[in-house]
């Protein structure tokens, strides 16, 4: 049944897509709050852009450099392991949707009350939704991370180099623009647990939106982690985007 045919089938009341829009206007402004927080207070994601550009300063004078490269790893290790558990949710949410009467026998299991399956693949769309957009921003966090390795690698070993620093703060943006789309991953995971309260009604769905924005919110700006990474950094005023030094007169190339 194609998706016209669903909403046709399965008109939703205006206390449902009052509780819709609240779940991707809480999606869409978290996020947004997020990678552009107030000046004066910083989210988590935003405060690791700066160590993010000193572990490239870094970089540039460590050697051997294999510490580097087992960190860049273990990132890129975390973004495949979520792609792949978005992967596998995704299929059984597509075969959940797909099986009427397997959805009416969880429904039953659950105390849910009675629908139309047209009713139940639909509240589950949305929740696919979330999770196969969370599976395309680890992918690209994956292969964003490969280039940034790229990047590293290319790095002179020679600190006084003058190409040395301009590409690794190259390096440095390709890791925070990979750590961005990683962490809007994340909360697309979260918003998708939120999603599955639709199945419950349009109240569950508001109160699990709601839950779901305060530990984002919580996690970015509340947080005991936040506390300790702020401990090294200078106060107050920081922005998401340090702008790297000027870099070294280039060689004219032949």
């Amino acid at each position: 049944m194609s998706l016209p045919d669903l909403l046709a089938t399965f008109p939703i009341s205006s206390g449902d897509a009052i509780a819709l829009a609240c779940l991707f206007a809480a999606w869409l402004g978290i996020g947004w709050f997020t990678e552009r927080p107030p000046a004066g207070r910083p989210s988590v994601s935003v405060l690791m852009t700066r160590f993010r550009r000193e572990w490239m300063r870094q970089f540039v004078e460590r050697d051997p450099r294999i510490f580097d490269g087992n960190i860049l790893a273990s990132l890129r290790e975390g973004t495949a392991f979520f792609a792949s558990a978005c992967m596998i949710a995704t299929g059984g949410l597509l075969a959940l949707i797909g099986n009427g009467e397997r959805l009416r026998s969880i429904a039953s299991g659950l105390e849910l009350s009675p629908a139309a399956d047209a009713e139940w693949e639909l509240r589950l769309l949305v929740t696919m939704f979330f999770v196969v957009n969370a599976f395309l921003k680890f992918v690209w966090a994956h292969r964003l991370f490969g280039y940034c390795a790229v990047m590293m690698a290319s790095v002179p070993n020679d600190k006084d180099h003058p190409d040395a620093m301009e590409r690794a703060m190259q390096a440095a943006d390709l890791n925070i623009t990979a750590a961005r789309s990683f962490n809007a991953g994340l909360r697309s995971v979260y918003f998708a647990l939120g999603s599955l309260g639709w199945l419950m009604g349009s109240w569950t769905l508001l109160i699990g939106t709601a839950i779901v924005l305060w530990v984002t919110w919580r996690r970015e700006f509340a947080s005991t982690s936040r506390q300790v990474i702020l401990r090294s950094l200078p106060p107050p005023l920081l922005s998401d985007r340090v702008a790297p030094p000027a870099p070294a007169p280039r060689r004219p190339q032949p």
